[in-house]
């Protein structure tokens, strides 16, 4: 039997955060593209509550586990107790791991031979602190710094990100700093026309698209601004926006973003779809004139990652990660400057979808999939 490298991977996040599923569901998809001699064997360490998410996923070399992670408080005080990290020791020995990724918690050093790798998406709280109750705050920054303290390993999304780390941490030398670029696998998109999926979604013949979670620093308002501006202009365009809604009934933002609409009236040109299946989703995405990203902040964004792996144009906000992911391809404005935006979209052309505007797929995806597996090497 070949000895393959045994990865372990720990799926355990927040059932609201789909951001954090879908980047490590496409980090075991991209292992795909690796040559079948350098592919690892996953083992996908997973909460039961996020159990549908993974039976979709294909990978040749795959074994999933149900495990009941212990909360945070009391890994903590085990973990110090112990002297050992029990968020993931007995099961680094139990499974015969070679390195586990993604480590949010390492409140101690671990004495293990094998790798533990640890990650943060981004730095958001640093910029943001409003964003956040004091108490996420503090907890964020105790996290943070028993990571750099215990940690040898950590995976971030960006140089932006890396750059955040050492602007407002203090990281030791002798840390690993990986950058990790994040790209986005698209499979399975449903067998629509065009016509077909806009008509599903009640969608004119060209329109934009926003895909992002309501949360304020997603910036959604510039983008209601800008299309108020357009309409005064006498200039029509529509926007259509998919993501979860705030769970709260009374959320300010939501009303916010509503209270623009009705000012504006605007309730023909922007559309609410929710939050709709994937496939759905990323076929809109590759038929609409260009993806809107406003946001305020982001560590690496998916939605970028999708745009570039469909070929469709992006207009973002000029943040240093944007630039950096989308470099001379992407359109930029200032995220709170309204007659930035309504410039560019008054002039934006339609769609070219035989151009190509990014590097192709599959060269993309082996050069993600051998850049992941020299992390944990």
């Amino acid at each position: 039997m070949e000895d393959r490298f045994k990865l372990g991977l720990l799926f355990n996040f927040n059932p609201k955060w789909t951001g954090g599923i879908i980047y490590l569901i496409n980090a075991i998809r991209i292992l795909n593209f690796l040559d079948d001699k350098d592919k690892p064997k996953v083992v996908v360490l997973y909460n039961p509550a996020l159990k549908k998410y993974i039976d979709e996923i294909e990978y040749p070399y795959l074994e999933l586990v149900p495990h009941n992670f212990s909360s945070i408080y009391k890994g903590y005080v085990d973990s110090i107790l112990k002297n050992k990290n029990t968020f993931v020791h007995d099961l680094v020995v139990n499974h015969k791991l070679d390195a586990i990724f993604p480590m949010h918690d390492y409140p101690v050093k671990s004495k293990l031979d094998a790798k533990l790798v640890s990650w943060y998406a981004d730095l958001q709280h640093m910029y943001y602190p409003q964003f956040f109750t004091k108490r996420k705050v503090i907890e964020r920054n105790a996290r943070i710094r028993l990571i750099l303290k215990n940690s040898k390993d950590l995976v971030v999304s960006s140089q932006a990100v890396k750059d955040d780390f050492l602007k407002f941490f203090k990281v030791p030398k002798n840390l690993n700093v990986h950058i990790y670029h994040f790209v986005s696998i698209i499979e399975g998109l449903p067998d629509m026309s065009f016509d077909e999926i806009r008509a599903k979604y009640d969608l004119p013949e060209h329109f934009y698209m926003i895909s992002n979670q309501f949360h304020k620093h997603k910036n959604h308002k510039v983008v209601f601004e800008a299309v108020a501006e357009l309409k005064k202009k006498g200039i029509e365009v529509s926007i259509g926006i998919t993501g979860r809604f705030p769970d709260e009934p009374d959320s300010p933002y939501m009303q916010e973003l509503h209270d623009i609409i009705n000012k504006n009236d605007l309730k023909g040109s922007i559309k609410f779809l929710g939050l709709i299946p994937r496939g759905d989703q990323l076929l809109l995405m590759k038929y609409c004139k260009a993806i809107l990203q406003p946001s305020l902040f982001e560590g690496w964004s998916t939605v970028i990652e999708d745009a570039k792996s469909l070929q469709v144009p992006v207009i973002a906000a000029n943040l240093n990660v944007n630039i950096e992911q989308l470099e001379e391809k992407g359109t930029y404005f200032e995220p709170h400057n309204v007659a930035q935006l309504v410039s560019i979209m008054e002039n934006y052309p339609n769609r070219d979808y035989t151009k190509q505007l990014y590097d192709s797929y599959e060269s993309r995806m082996k050069a993600a999939a051998y850049e992941l597996l020299a992390v944990f090497k």
